[in-house]
């Protein structure tokens, strides 16, 4: 009888123990584990919305507000992170009860009052202020907040959202933006998605944007300037462009509606319901790819007008899970680039193919590393991640034919519409619609060192007439290797 007693007082006791361990929860991670930025993103949680309510003051630099985080959580949760930097902050509030908060590197360390159950919807309110600090990435690029004389061009790839607002700044955890923000008047806030409402009362104009299609922190902006806006619609889709009053010539930029009409027809439907561009100069010197709004530090050449659009299906809509696997934006938003090129006329695509794949094994600079295993995130946008993802993308389409590429493509954009994806993803999905075993396939583009061997061309050969040919049009990535120089040297690239 005493063995039954003792049995069931440890079971009450074990219970008892379990239910604790629960009402006080566990710290959510500091970093979701990203192979190339461990404190990115945080764990414990899911985002569902932000709301940025801010102020910029131009002419001091000073941004200022609070944040309004809407997440649920993932775990019994007794403490998480965002991530910021820089800044001073003034309060924190979870579901309208002050938290206490302490600050490590980017991450800001959160207490609630009481813990928060697996599962349940919680907000978090963070209020801040204090002048943004532009990033320096692995590669040595500007990221974030990045100052102009007359306000700021906002782009944070890979790891610049926290220079502006707390966030779980990985692209797992994708979320809805609303950004309202206020400025001195004459200025303007371009944002991402949806202009609400633009007001002035006094010397301060109010801006009110919402994106509501899921979005990576990353792609998000403020860019804040002095600029000529103008409006249309097509095809039920909303455009917006803004470009700098100093900059009279903007580029190509009426021909957003044919390009993406162009990409619709082969990759599926637009994913969002708006579309445009910003135009502003800026010291980055790259462009980047912003959703439903791509970021142009200057005058806009049709080619990289095509890649930072045909990076609204592939980066945008479907992003990766881990930086990694960056190839599945740059790489396809290359090969899209080539093809709009061929459309409107230029080099066809099997041309392109072959003059690049003409390039000579020894230029290990062009071939390394391989798109799918870049190694570190200081070769994170290498050439080789474009233009030899790009090269991967032709191959396939050569060896699974025309009517199978596109099918995998499209199939592709639908299955992964507003979600996150993986390498090993596309490959499943591209054996299943060929039918075809591509393991070798891809292990020779992906991720083996080098020129892939052993591989046929088609066609004509490439004579050193094509290849000049090739090099005198070469439609150069960021931060690549020039496989037509004959020394190696950096050249900025002007897209991610």
């Amino acid at each position: 009888m005493w063995k039954a007693r003792l049995a069931a007082a440890i079971v009450v006791a074990l219970s008892t123990a379990a239910s604790a361990l629960a009402a006080s929860g566990t710290p959510g991670a500091p970093g979701v584990g990203d192979p190339f930025f461990l404190k990115a993103g945080n764990g414990g949680y899911d985002v569902k919305d932000y709301f940025l309510h801010l102020r910029y003051r131009t002419g001091v630099r000073q941004l200022s507000g609070a944040a309004v985080i809407s997440a649920t959580a993932t775990q019994d949760l007794s403490r998480f992170d965002l991530d910021l930097r820089g800044f001073d902050v003034t309060q924190v509030k979870v579901d309208r009860r002050k938290a206490t908060f302490s600050r490590a590197g980017q991450e800001l360390r959160i207490t609630p009052s009481h813990s928060i159950p697996d599962g349940r919807p919680f907000k978090v309110r963070v209020e801040y202020a204090g002048h943004p600090r532009t990033v320096t990435d692995p590669d040595g690029s500007m990221d974030g907040w990045i100052y102009t004389p007359d306000g700021a061009w906002v782009a944070s790839e890979p790891q610049g959202s926290p220079s502006w607002f707390p966030c779980s700044d990985h692209p797992s955890d994708k979320a809805r933006f609303t950004l309202q923000m206020t400025v001195p008047h004459g200025f303007r806030v371009i944002s991402n998605g949806r202009l609400l409402s633009a007001s002035t009362q006094g010397r301060r104009s109010k801006f009110l944007w919402t994106e509501p299609d899921p979005m990576a922190t990353y792609l998000a902006t403020a860019t804040i300037g002095h600029f000529h806006v103008s409006q249309s619609r097509f095809d039920g889709l909303h455009s917006l462009v803004a470009v700098d009053k100093g900059i009279h010539h903007a580029g190509v930029l009426h021909k957003i509606p044919a390009i993406v009409r162009f990409f619709s027809r082969k990759f599926g439907p637009y994913p969002f319901h708006d579309v445009g561009a910003i135009v502003d100069p800026s010291p980055a010197g790259y462009s980047l790819e912003v959703q439903t709004r791509p970021l142009f530090p200057g005058a806009v050449d049709e080619i990289t007008l095509a890649h930072e659009l045909a990076h609204q299906w592939f980066g945008d809509s479907v992003t990766v899970e881990t930086w990694p696997d960056i190839w599945l934006n740059e790489g396809f938003a290359t090969w899209a680039e080539w093809f709009w090129g061929a459309h409107t006329g230029g080099p066809t695509l099997r041309h392109d193919f072959q003059s690049a794949y003409g390039t000579s094994a020894s230029n290990s600079a062009y071939w390394n590393p391989p798109p799918a295993d870049p190694g570190g995130p200081a070769r994170l946008f290498d050439g080789t991640i474009y233009d030899r993802g790009a090269l991967t993308l032709e191959a396939l389409r050569e060896r699974v034919g025309n009517h199978d590429f596109f099918r995998t493509l499209r199939h592709w954009t639908a299955e992964y519409r507003h979600a996150n994806a993986t390498t090993q993803n596309f490959i499943d999905l591209a054996e299943s619609v060929s039918g075809q075993d591509l393991g070798q396939f891809f292990d020779d583009w992906l991720y083996a060192p080098g020129k892939p061997a052993g591989y046929k061309q088609r066609g004509a050969r490439v004579t050193k007439a094509s290849q000049e040919l090739y090099c005198s049009g070469l439609r150069l990535t960021p931060r690549s290797w020039n496989p037509c120089a004959h020394h190696q040297s950096r050249y900025p690239m002007g897209r991610r």
